[in-house]
């Protein structure tokens, strides 16, 4: 599992040279695999989410290229390897914005997931197309036991 955490992180910093490093909470998912800070809430069917908002760096035109990277074949890579893309949206306050969502069923899963994804010979040639410099912000989400999403 560290393995596939420092795959994770490592593949993440290869979007730009500034990204800003987050790291996933240690759980994510059903309520029984979190704090009870949280668990109250949370549905013992949950699965994790993960927001991600990447900004285009600098105006050489790759917000456009990062948008044809997930159209072509980033979001399928993404499948390929067991994540349910929810959508993916262009911000409407910010024209270098793209924001995503994804689901996967718990942290362990996403670890798999994104393991997957940077080791996948698809993702290298496909980054190396469109070499898009983006700043990422993520945040980890678990469907709450009313929510219609879960």
């Amino acid at each position: 599992m560290k393995n596939a955490i420092l795959a994770a992180v490592a593949m993440s910093f290869t979007f730009a040279g500034a990204v800003q490093a987050q790291r996933p909470p240690d759980a994510c998912g059903p309520a029984a695999q979190l704090p009870a800070e949280f668990s109250n809430n949370v549905g013992s069917n949950a699965r994790c989410f993960e927001l991600r908002m990447y900004t285009a760096t600098n105006a050489s035109g790759d917000i456009d290229m990062l948008h044809q990277r997930f159209r072509e074949q980033e979001v399928a890579i993404f499948e390929k390897h067991g994540a349910e893309v929810i959508a993916v949206w262009q911000r409407l306050d910010d024209p270098n914005t793209l924001v995503w969502m994804l689901a996967y069923r718990d942290r362990a899963h996403r670890d798999e997931v994104w393991a997957g994804f940077a080791a996948d010979p698809d993702w290298a040639t496909l980054r190396a197309k469109y070499p898009a410099s983006v700043s990422i912000e993520a945040y980890w989400m678990s469907s709450t036991n009313y929510s219609n999403l879960r």
